[in-house]
């Protein structure tokens, strides 16, 4: 079998690959220097006829699968396959496998870095001196002191990978730890869960690890915004649809919260006036980057090959193959 992949990957498991395939063709997209639309995609999979399809960014669509069949599985280096129509490969009879929680290290160390840097007055400060305002009868001690996250009630939205991963990080410092997931129960018995209300009502940081579905758009509403503590501050590194927007900036406006830390917005790239909209002294944006750090390749790459191999071997294909419920349902 062929194996083409198009994602980024580690050389050791890129060797493992070309010990398990008879040909492996890597070209990961930012070596060609951006991902394939339909059109290319469909261009490269007619020249290349992989058996394999590894990919990370590419779009798969309708018109993809029409116009190459010779695809057994797609291997997506993402947690959720958003470039990929799914039910059309469903329907196509192609597995999709993911890797799930691949960047919940990344996140989740930013999340953290993100929290003192904000708690802390980093940015404000160093640009204070560097516009030469450190001058002779100012004391930064006192223009700049900030608070620590010890002892601080952490509310996590969403308890997934990523969020289980920032509370251990902040167990250390002492942290409160509450968690709001109907489908998740910690297995450490530090970390209470406790109704949505309770997080926005109780916490003085509430960070947001929603998927974005049906039932999660604009689930953060105006009524749980409105119902944080003055000194709180909300983040966001999941999703923006998941959150209703113009409800967070009223009430960033009004200073009704501390502020927020986003890395994610409505439009990426934003459109400018949502770049005005969000242009508030109390909130610290970044362009979703929480998830990209160097060691991301090295962790899809063990997940990816991990779960090839059992997608080889028939084995625990409910929980490896992504669209599984769909495709034994199209048999």
């Amino acid at each position: 079998m062929k194996v083409y992949v198009r994602a980024p990957m580690s050389e050791k498991r890129l060797v493992e690959l070309k010990g398990l395939f008879d040909e492996v063709v890597y070209e990961p997209w930012n070596n060609t220097g951006e991902r394939y639309y339909e059109d290319e995609m469909l261009e490269h999979l007619l020249k290349e006829k992989p058996d394999i399809l590894i990919t990370e960014l590419d779009r798969i669509t309708e018109k993809v699968l029409n116009g190459y069949d010779g695809l057994k599985v797609i291997g997506d280096c993402r947690a959720n396959p958003a470039n990929i129509d799914v039910k059309s490969c469903s329907r196509h009879g192609v597995p999709v496998l993911c890797t799930p929680a691949r960047n919940c290290e990344a996140v989740a160390e930013m999340l953290v870095g993100l929290l003192i840097t904000y708690m802390r007055n980093v940015l404000p400060a160093v640009q204070w001196i560097k516009d030469g305002k450190w001058v002779e009868g100012t004391t930064p001690y006192y223009l700049w002191m900030g608070n620590e996250i010890q002892n601080k009630t952490i509310g996590f939205v969403g308890f997934g990978a990523v969020g289980h991963t920032a509370a251990n990080l902040l167990k250390p410092f002492g942290c409160e730890i509450l968690y709001y997931d109907p489908f998740v129960e910690s297995s450490d018995p530090s970390f209470r869960k406790t109704e949505l209300e309770d997080i926005f009502k109780l916490s003085d940081v509430i960070s947001i690890h929603l998927p974005v579905n049906p039932s999660t758009e604009k689930m953060i509403n105006s009524e749980l915004l409105n119902s944080m503590k003055e000194t709180a501050l909300f983040v966001n590194t999941a999703r923006s649809a998941v959150v209703d927007n113009d409800a967070l900036i009223e009430i960033l406006k009004e200073k009704k919260i501390r502020g927020a830390i986003l890395d994610v917005l409505p439009d990426e790239p934003p459109k400018s006036e949502d770049v005005e909209k969000f242009n508030l002294p109390n909130v610290l944006l970044t362009p979703h980057i929480c998830g990209a750090s160097y060691e991301v390749t090295d962790h899809q790459s063990d997940i990816i090959v991990q779960r090839l191999r059992y997608w080889m071997m028939k084995q625990d294909l409910e929980h490896v193959v992504f669209n599984y419920k769909d495709l034994v349902k199209e048999e």
